[in-house]
């Protein structure tokens, strides 16, 4: 295949359209027929090409089982499992008509503090005999208004789900935050990768680095170049040992918008044969967020990804 022309949307065949809407998950209750089947493999040239499940925002469902099924359509063999749909499947509580704010943050953090554990280890059992395996937990409970339970909630939630690391945002100006979160880490010995907007520059992480050596970075690429940082080899080069996973996206510079890949200015194919050529670890993340044309779905979209950096990776 000519990565020349991988900036064409026409440029996967029917064999690829075909992969993203081959497969059908049934139910958790009646999944154990299908895992007899061939399982998903997006490793391609030693790098594994993973998908946040934030990716699959505009479906209808958001189960972890739905999640599931979105992955193994796009044969996606590695996940970063967002919260919402992992506590929704975990039974969580929703909120309710006239309830405020304040009183449904309340509920969930009871909840959070005594977590079905085992619902949890359910979830990552069901990914893991899928062939897909959770890589990273990514929940809504790092902020300043979360109490320690909750920040305790998710590093032991990643370990049933068999997550190696957390990602959570980066906490504008507040050292005391990544201090605190970082200490919580340590305790559990569990990285988090703090992903960034473009608020980052090559500085961004050091003060939390410096913290506690599992404080570490999720790297989001598109990010970063939008951010009219120009040393994304570099930064990776230096920081890859501290990357937990990366995000994929191609944004244009100066503050621009989301493109489908190949059309902006991120250096996604330069950074994708580095993490081959020096056989980084860490996955390499799909994050949908161009605006998916009338006529597709995310499914189809994050397909289209999976195929333009498997072309890349196998060149």
């Amino acid at each position: 295949m000519n990565i020349n022309n991988l900036s064409r949307r026409g440029f996967i065949g029917s064999s690829a359209i075909a992969a993203a809407g081959a497969l059908i998950l049934p139910k958790m209750a009646l999944a154990n027929s299908f895992f007899k089947a061939d399982k998903p493999n997006s490793v391609v040239g030693g790098v594994l090409i993973g998908v946040t499940t934030y990716s699959y925002g505009h479906m209808k469902n958001v189960t972890a089982e739905d999640m599931l099924q979105y992955c193994l359509q796009d044969n996606i063999s590695g996940v970063e499992l967002r919260g919402d749909a992992t506590e929704l499947s975990a039974g969580a509580p929703k909120k309710v008509a006239g309830q405020s704010a304040a009183d449904f943050n309340k509920a969930m953090a009871e909840w959070r503090a005594n977590f079905p554990i085992d619902k949890f280890k359910e979830i990552g059992k069901m990914f893991k005999d899928a062939g897909v395996t959770i890589y990273a937990y990514k929940p809504v409970v790092f902020g300043t208004g979360n109490t320690d339970e909750e920040i305790n909630y998710a590093f032991k939630a990643a370990k049933a789900l068999g997550a190696n690391h957390c990602n959570c945002e980066m906490p504008e100006h507040n050292d005391a935050q990544t201090q605190r979160i970082g200490d919580i880490a340590t305790k559990h010995k569990i990285r988090v990768g703090y992903h960034a907007h473009t608020q980052a520059t090559p500085q961004l992480w050091d003060t939390a680095m410096a913290q506690s050596e599992y404080n570490c970075i999720n790297l989001d690429i598109g990010h970063y170049i939008a951010g009219n940082n120009t040393n994304t080899i570099e930064f990776i080069e230096k920081n890859h040992a501290r990357i937990t996973s990366m995000h994929i996206k191609d944004r244009k510079v100066n503050n621009g918008p989301n493109t489908e890949f190949g059309l902006g200015d991120t250096p996604i194919k330069d950074v994708l044969q580095l993490m081959k050529k020096n056989r980084y670890k860490f996955p390499a993340t799909i994050e949908l967020e161009y605006k998916v044309p009338a006529d597709s779905t995310d499914v189809k979209e994050v397909a289209k990804c999976r195929e333009y950096m498997a072309a890349i990776l196998s060149a």
